[in-house]
């Protein structure tokens, strides 16, 4: 788990059934200025939360009949069959039993499917539904709520299986996760919503996850438990957070109203594709992408998110430009495999968040510092983090590859609103961000000094270009201090925005 900021110390449609989110469409100007992103019609998200299609009304052929009058039917039955059954709940409220192990472990190619009005219910009493190491099993139609489960794990696919498919399922009101995730998992127009830490935490230990859909699902109101104030800088919260995952699609889901981030990339990720996405009313920053390495951002519209955290910032005089995306020590790296060779964010509609994007690179943190929360976790350059010490990091490839760089980010084509009385801020909203510290720690760092903050604002490949303002917007570069106008943004030595467009007033 990381803290955030330095410290010194194309959508297709789920079988007619969903409503994705067509967020942005690029197209030239009439007047040969850059492509512009255009806002999402309100009706085009992907709300499925109070409006899942029904499941069926009588039990498939061969399925297995769990009764909700018997306590722990689902897994007894469970236990009995073989794997490939398939299970049909009736309707009703379903339980599993009065000890917090009581739990269903599914079979391989296991099917759960629920009839109109099935709930399985953990009562607070259950820690998990769906445990186990399983493969390729489905759940649908299912609403699952009241789970108890502890800090940092999950109700369904508890231990991370691979190959499951959750589809037009409800998922709420559980501690911890409503759902973990597997390599391959398929997560489409769900509901999860007001679970306790995560909507989702894509997170399977020592085991990457890989080929990873999420597409058309409602993702509401989740960290109920206010993780980030009980364990200050624990970076344990939000709509979905992912951890080492190797290919992910997230594409037309509704992002909102979450009690912190809303999708939260975390940890040597690769190879995302985050398209046409909705978020909107984040308490924190609609989306992070931190020490990772390689994605696609795109066509998603973006709006009034981070205005809890902006205020805190603003509130303590604190400089940091807290934005809608956030890319914090991450960045393009052909040496590893992905569908692009950089960060690309591109015909993005960003409207009244408190900022717009900052790039971020601790200067203290690398692979073996003291100053990386994620200890233990080295660059994917580096297979172990003894390699990443004094002396050989003064030198040669480690001192590049021991880092995780912000790098190779390509800003463009995206259309970013501000209108601060919306917002509610006048003087530290509305800022885009380029910037570093000064390397302080550890002692045998050589990274120290300036090295960082001249290399992420001059030498990494990092430009914004051909996008289009509305508001008072303001620039930072090089260091939280360094506050820019439109002209020095633009002009030597920072020469970023060419072939943009600013209006002086914000408005959609």
């Amino acid at each position: 788990m990381t803290a955030r900021r330095y410290r010194l110390r194309r959508a297709a449609p789920l079988l007619g059934l969903l409503l994705t989110v067509a967020a942005c469409s690029g197209g030239p100007d009439t007047d040969g200025g850059p492509a512009q992103a255009t806002p999402a019609p309100s009706g085009s998200v992907a709300a499925v939360c109070d409006k899942q299609p029904a499941g069926p009304a009588a039990a498939p052929a061969g399925a297995v009949v769990v009764d909700p009058a018997v306590p722990g039917d689902l897994a007894a039955k469970t236990r009995s069959a073989g794997p490939g059954t398939t299970f049909w709940l009736k309707p009703g409220k379903h339980i599993l039993g009065d000890d917090k192990y009581d739990q269903v472990s599914p079979k391989d190619g296991n099917v759960y499917v629920g009839a109109p009005g099935a709930v399985l219910d953990g009562r607070k009493i259950n820690q998990y539904a769906f445990t186990g190491h399983a493969a390729n099993v489905k759940i649908n139609y299912l609403t699952v709520q009241g789970f108890a489960a502890p800090h940092d794990e999950g109700v369904v696919n508890h231990d991370s299986g691979d190959g499951w498919v959750i589809e037009h399922s409800t998922i709420q009101d559980n501690d911890g996760a409503g759902l973990m995730a597997g390599a391959r998992q398929q997560v489409r127009g769900n509901c999860l919503r007001r679970n306790g830490q995560y909507g989702m935490n894509a997170y399977s230990g020592s085991t990457p996850i890989t080929a990873l859909v999420v597409e058309g699902n409602e993702i509401a109101g989740n960290n109920t438990g206010d993780w980030e104030a009980k364990i200050e800088g624990c970076g344990c919260s939000g709509g979905i957070k992912f951890w080492d995952v190797n290919g992910a699609d997230v594409r037309g889901n509704w992002v909102h109203d979450n009690h912190g981030t809303g999708l939260w990339a975390d940890t040597n990720n690769n190879d995302f594709l985050i398209e046409g996405n909705l978020v909107e009313n984040n308490d924190s920053a609609a989306l992070i992408y931190e020490i990772s390495y390689n994605a696609i951002i795109r066509d998603n519209t973006i709006r009034k998110n981070n205005w809890v955290d902006g205020r805190r910032y603003a509130d303590k005089s604190d400089n940091f430009p807290t934005s809608a995306i956030y890319i914090s020590e991450s960045g393009g790296e052909p040496r590893v495999k992905a569908r692009t060779a950089k960060i690309e964010i591109s015909r993005n509609y960003l409207e009244n968040n408190w900022s717009g994007i900052t790039l971020w690179e601790n200067a203290d943190r690398f692979c073996n510092s003291p100053a990386n929360t994620s200890s233990g976790d080295c660059t994917r350059l580096v297979p172990s983090v003894k390699e990443c010490a004094a002396p050989a990091i003064t030198g040669g490839a480690l001192r590049s590859d021991c880092r995780w760089k912000t790098q190779h980010v390509d800003i463009h084509d995206n259309k970013f609103v501000l209108d601060p009385a919306v917002v509610g801020c006048q003087a530290s909203c509305g800022r885009m961000g380029l910037l570093s510290n000064f390397g302080t720690y550890p002692d045998w760092s050589p990274y120290r000094g300036d090295d960082v903050q001249e290399s992420i604002t001059f030498k990494q490949d990092n430009r914004w270009h051909d996008n289009s303002y509305a508001g008072p917007w303001t620039f930072i570069a090089h260091s939280a201090d360094r506050v820019l106008e439109i002209g020095e943004w633009e002009g030597a030595p920072y020469s970023q925005d060419s072939g943009s467009t600013f209006t002086a007033q914000g408005g959609g």
